[in-house]
């Protein structure tokens, strides 16, 4: 199997990708405007197998890697271009750029608000606490990847704002927090992607925490976009072995080892590395579990999921959510409004056999929790959009059918009103009640001690 050298690109030096010479001036111009604003990284492997370059600049790979116009709102496009064309240098455009992505909702569902745990009354930065049963861990040498997603909800901690980036090196602190959290089974190490860190620095942190006196820790779970973005990871880098040992090790520990891999489109999946990466990592006991949002402009097609699902399922993995792409970064132009979501997911659910059909969805992790879009129903004559939670930050909450105004535009839970003139939906009391605070507000508290 050949493996591509691995070399990364960023906007300094994107014009030295070969294969860009298909585009016009114009389109590379538009990539510099709109990566000035929103994290851009791609690499070999992206560009050499993913990308199919006769279809670009409408090839689904190249839209979630390479940053497009329409990602930037057209004033704050004009803004940006404006101080490129005048060569104002990068001192000068830092105030620009800090102004416009401080009006994409840098951090949304309350990240910074509402999900921050603490610990002998101080915040522990690098954690979230959202769900009774899981804690989420940021490790500090975690917090970049193989490459960006243009839609990713956690672009902020990858252009340079500081105060709005999750990374923690305190593995101690964690174990603390379990301790005195016996509610919590699973940990999610995430960032970034922390298949990014050398095998040294992941064992650094998932070691200390199967060593501790943790009964209640069940469940390991590792975030990663590595299978796509660098599948070469699980099987000939320098320390590929050292990893997958690793990944036996939490196997022989008792606990259950999930890697929760973000596959966007069947493009993806079509080389003979990913298949031998997944092979490699199944074969340690590990189970790997697929999920992705819903894209426009990228995978908003049913055929596309099912032909997802179904290469999943044949190489082992289980398919686990379909997700709304989220309200923060350059959601107006992925966003698929809820109503047709619902049909792409139910259509492309039809296609597939029973073994596929593990994946939920569509959801949208929004502040108060997990909310799935059912469908559309009819209820005392009136037509109406059916909800439910898949989690909540109140567990009374899930399963807990509601009704929505129907909305065929609404693209978020937010953009959704009560049905049947009621003046809020269940949960909002009750979130009222939790942080104090009016709808939607982001109040700075930890979140509350379950």
């Amino acid at each position: 199997m050949e493996h591509i050298p691995y070399k990364a690109y960023a906007l300094s030096n994107f014009r030295q990708i070969p294969q860009l010479a298909c585009l016009t001036e114009e389109q590379l111009f538009d990539i510099q405007v709109v990566g000035s604003v929103l994290p851009f990284k791609t690499n070999s492997y992206v560009i050499e197998q993913l990308i199919d370059w006769d279809r670009v600049p409408d090839d689904p790979i190249f839209r979630l890697t390479f940053p497009q116009r329409g990602m930037l709102r057209p004033e704050h496009f004009d803004d940006v271009a404006a101080h490129i064309r005048a060569g104002t240098d990068a001192a000068g455009l830092k105030p620009a750029l800090q102004r416009i992505r401080m009006q994409l909702n840098p951090h949304p569902a309350g990240q910074m608000a509402h999900n921050i745990p603490s610990l002998d009354g101080e915040p522990l930065d690098g954690m979230q606490h959202k769900y009774r049963e899981t804690v989420l861990f940021f490790p500090s040498q975690g917090q970049t990847c193989h490459a960006y997603c243009t839609f990713c909800f956690r672009w902020p901690q990858f252009v340079g704002m500081n105060d709005l980036k999750f990374a923690s090196k305190e593995v101690d602190t964690l174990i603390r927090y379990l301790t005195v959290h016996p509610e919590v089974s699973d940990v999610l190490i995430t960032g970034g992607d922390p298949m990014i860190m050398s095998a040294k620095h992941l064992a650094a942190y998932v070691g200390p925490l199967l060593e501790a006196d943790l009964p209640n820790l069940r469940h390991i779970r590792i975030g990663t976009k590595a299978l796509t973005f660098w599948p070469y990871r699980f099987i000939d880098d320098a320390d590929s072995t050292a990893i997958l040992d690793l990944f036996r090790r939490v196997a022989r520990s008792g606990r259950h080892l999930a890697l929760m891999a973000h596959f966007n489109h069947p493009q993806e999946m079509r080389t003979p590395a990913l298949a031998q990466a997944v092979a490699n990592i199944r074969e340690t006991g590990a189970v790997i579990r697929t999920q992705s949002p819903l894209l426009a402009n990228i995978n908003d097609d049913p055929m596309a999921w099912a032909r997802m699902w179904d290469k999943q399922v044949d190489l082992g993995m289980v398919p686990y959510y379909m997700f709304v792409a989220r309200d923060t970064g350059a959601q107006h132009y992925f966003a698929v409004p809820l109503v047709r979501a619902q049909e792409i997911f139910r259509e492309a659910y039809q296609r597939v056999s029973g073994l596929g059909r593990t994946v939920r969805g569509p959801s949208m992790s929004a502040g108060p929790g997990k909310v799935q879009m059912l469908g559309v129903s009819e209820v005392r004559g009136e037509k109406v959009m059916t909800l439910r939670f898949l989690q909540g930050r109140d567990p009374d909450w899930v399963h807990r059918p509601f009704f929505a105004a129907y909305d065929p535009d609404a693209a978020w839970l937010d953009d959704l009103r009560p049905a049947f003139g009621e003046k809020e939906f269940f949960f909002e009391p009750g979130l009222r009640h939790r942080y104090a605070g009016p709808r939607n507000a982001e109040q700075d508290e930890p979140v509350e001690a379950w």
